[in-house]
């Protein structure tokens, strides 16, 4: 099955995004996790400083 070069630039433009969101997006994610699945929820002041 051959691709046109239009389909490879956007499955590459699609890939660049999903990497950027990923890398940017991971560790926010994990964090908001992490507090709406814990009981009981600590502060959020907490969480952004734990020495507060």
């Amino acid at each position: 099955m051959q691709l046109s070069e239009e389909t490879k630039e956007r499955i590459v433009k699609a890939v660049e995004v999903g990497k950027t969101i990923t890398h940017y997006g991971w560790i926010p994610l994990i964090l908001w996790l992490g507090y709406t699945q814990s009981k009981p929820k600590p502060q959020l002041i907490r969480i952004i400083n734990p020495l507060a």
